[in-house]
């Protein structure tokens, strides 16, 4: 059931600013357990929702791992997304006017710390297991390191402990595009959704990989290429604009990629090192062996620098996306690492 927690007290950003309040939109599914050891807390990516059961079906919902009638499952939708939580098309109470472009970013330790209030007002004392791919997986490692004692087990997916500068390139040239449009200093709704389109192609770039565009979208022999002029990859990456500007809008694109660039778990921490070293809960970091953005040399940089931490690397044809994708060894791996199984640092799983 999709929800939403209202917050009167100032929260103070990273950055200073102050949001004198804030709204979340938030879903659980089943109900928490007399113990209250029943928690499943997952962080969505990008541009996701707060309901999992809907994007992540294959880990989420009935008879799949995360049962409702055995777990209480909570996801929130970021702030600065559009789909409930504070965003850049809600209203400035300084103003009376949406933010649009005046919305203060949050980080992705932002984003955790006004969760802390939400888990309080839930009744919350301890979350079983903390989950969370790309983005989510960035939010996941603040929080396990901001409250050491929190978490039972965290599963840290296709993520890292800072945004690279590979990443963030990325991140930048899809900026550049929505700058690139001629409405985007509108203070419209609809402003720069034109430039989205294209940044969402340069995104899908990196979410996946050479072998996902061979065999999904192959090249055609007709010439020209298609009715159109256009087939296969060209036709896929315009689709997938359309697709985006559909549900989206370029305001919370554009602040949340740079939430994502901001992230650095050692930030004010003395070391990614020593932020990480603070992490109790039990950890399984995966990484996918064919994502671009997020290379296995982060994910096993997470693993080397928490206690009692076990590292799986997963081949997928999907890239990055692949956490989405690929929820059938995802399940196993965490299936076998809570039942303390014997967990390798490194290991390799195929998938079909």
């Amino acid at each position: 059931m999709t929800q939403l927690f209202q917050y009167d007290r100032p929260l103070i950003l990273e950055s200073g600013a102050v949001m004198p309040s804030y709204h979340l939109s938030y879903t659980t599914l089943g109900k928490l357990n007399a113990r209250g050891d029943n928690v499943v807390w997952v962080f969505h990516a990008l541009t996701a929702n707060s309901d999992p059961a809907e994007w992540w079906p294959g880990l989420v919902g009935e008879g799949k791992l995360f049962d409702p009638s055995k777990y209480f499952i909570v996801c929130v939708n970021m702030p600065g997304s559009c789909y409930g939580s504070i965003g850049p098309l809600d209203i400035n109470p300084h103003t009376g006017e949406p933010y649009y472009h005046d919305f203060p970013f949050f980080t992705t330790r932002d984003m955790i710390r006004a969760y802390q209030p939400l888990r309080k007002f839930l009744g919350i004392h301890k979350i079983h297991i903390g989950i969370g791919g790309s983005m989510g997986g960035q939010q996941l490692l603040e929080w396990a390191i901001e409250e050491p004692e929190l978490f039972d087990y965290i599963f840290p997916v296709a993520t890292n402990a800072q945004h690279s500068p590979w990443a963030i390139a990325f991140n930048v040239a899809q900026r550049m595009s929505i700058e690139a449009d001629g409405t985007w200093k509108e203070k419209n709704p609809l402003a720069g959704i034109k430039g989205m389109k294209a940044a969402r192609a340069t995104a899908l770039i990196s979410y996946r990989h050479y072998d996902t565009y061979l065999k999904a979208q192959p090249r055609s022999n007709i010439f020209p290429f298609g009715d159109n002029g256009w087939d296969g990859a060209a036709s896929y990456q315009r689709y997938q604009g359309e697709k985006l500007a559909l549900r989206f809008n370029a305001f919370s694109y554009y602040i949340l990629s740079q939430a994502m660039d901001a992230h650095n778990v050692g930030r004010g921490r003395g070391s990614m090192e020593k932020a990480l070293q603070q992490i109790r809960a039990k950890t399984l970091a995966v990484g996918i062996e064919t994502d671009i953005l997020f290379p296995l040399k982060e994910q096993q940089f997470i693993a080397a620098n928490i206690s009692n931490a076990g590292y799986k690397t997963i081949y997928s044809n999907f890239g990055h996306d692949g956490f989405l994708l690929e929820f059938d060894v995802l399940s196993s791996l965490v299936s076998d690492f809570m039942q303390e199984r014997s967990v390798p640092r490194i290991a390799r799983i195929e998938t079909n």
